[in-house]
């Protein structure tokens, strides 16, 4: 097999020892045929790899491993300027090392057989546009769930895919990161992190959808929340959404929530994303209409049917249709 890249259509949710939590949703919601971007997964044994044949651009006769695990047994976890200089350290041994050439050769690969954007999915005739997210092997485990530890980057194009794939990798060690595995127990248990790179979708809309009640626990109702462009301002709390909670036998909306919204994050010309004033035109409308809805309703039923679970679901939606970014259980129940 294939231990450097997979699309997601050859991950499944078995798959998080080598894709992450979650790659491996993805590759599970692709194979039931769920409305995902499409995109591939750099493999956790890709790092692995990287870390263990590449020297570091310092010293001689030793891998990345080895001075990686040096510094990290340094480490003073209550003392802040200990972990920030670990994390300094580290991340610049990954951010210097070169990779090796047959690496970048098979996720290059891999960019260009993604289709060309279209159907709603950002791009243009000289850019093709990705979502470049980490994804940790130990996410969603019993012993720690590592969703918000770890960076993403959006609007990332070929020339700068490489470079932000290696940065994902670093995030393993950002100081939130390794207080968070001293304070979980985790850090002398081995954790790796492997890269979802996903199509990206130039939302009008998007946010995220929790199958069951968050708030009052209700297993028969469901909350939307639901933002302008990136669902990024929802969940970093630049905004505050609509919310829209449905009862799932009815296929009644129980009540709506409009919040006036004055910014949006949506892409800046050259990639990346940036900050932009919504038109008052709208600021105070409603986002989604009843009828949408009830359409994302039903493919938030059909994505916790599918897993038997509760799930927090991130959407988007790009003229009219909808895309489904990630699932995850609800661990807060």
């Amino acid at each position: 097999m294939n231990t450097l890249v997979l699309p997601f259509s050859k991950i499944n949710k078995h798959s998080v020892k080598i894709a992450g939590g979650k790659g491996a949703s993805l590759g599970e919601m692709t194979k039931a045929k769920l409305p995902v971007p499409p995109g591939f997964v750099v493999l956790a044994g890709a790092f692995d790899k990287f870390l263990k044949d590449t020297p570091p651009p310092i010293g001689r006769g030793q891998d990345l491993n080895v001075y990686i695990e040096a510094e990290l047994k340094k480490v003073n976890h209550q003392d802040v300027s200990s972990v920030d200089r670990a994390s300094h350290v580290i991340q610049d041994l990954i951010h210097d090392a070169e990779m090796p050439k047959a690496m970048v050769e098979a996720i290059v690969k891999e960019f260009k057989k993604l289709p060309p954007s279209s159907s709603g999915l950002r791009g243009s005739r000289k850019t093709k546009w990705v979502a470049v997210r980490s994804s940790a092997t130990a996410e969603d485990s019993s012993v720690a769930s590592w969703a918000g530890e770890l960076d993403t980057f959006l609007f990332i194009d070929e020339k700068k895919l490489v470079e932000t794939v290696k940065k994902c990798w670093a995030s393993l060690f950002t100081p939130r990161a390794i207080f968070y595995r001293f304070e979980k127990k985790l850090h002398k248990t081995p954790v790796s992190v492997a890269v979802v790179v996903q199509q990206m979708v130039d939302s009008e809309i998007s946010g995220v959808a929790f199958s069951v009640h968050p708030v009052s626990r209700d297993k028969n109702q469901l909350i939307i929340e639901a933002g302008y462009g990136l669902g990024e301002a929802i969940v970093s709390g630049t905004i505050t959404p609509d919310s829209y909670v449905v009862h799932k036998k009815e296929g009644t909306i129980l009540d709506i929530n409009i919040s006036k919204q004055e910014k949006q994050i949506i892409l800046k010309p050259g990639g990346g994303s940036i900050l932009k004033p919504v038109a008052k035109a709208i600021q105070e409308k409603q986002k989604l209409t009843g009828k949408q809805i009830m359409e994302l309703a039903e493919i938030v039923k059909k994505i916790e049917k599918h897993y038997g679970c509760p799930q927090d679901i991130e959407w988007a939606v790009y003229k009219n249709k909808f895309y489904i970014l990630q699932s995850r259980p609800i661990t807060t129940l």
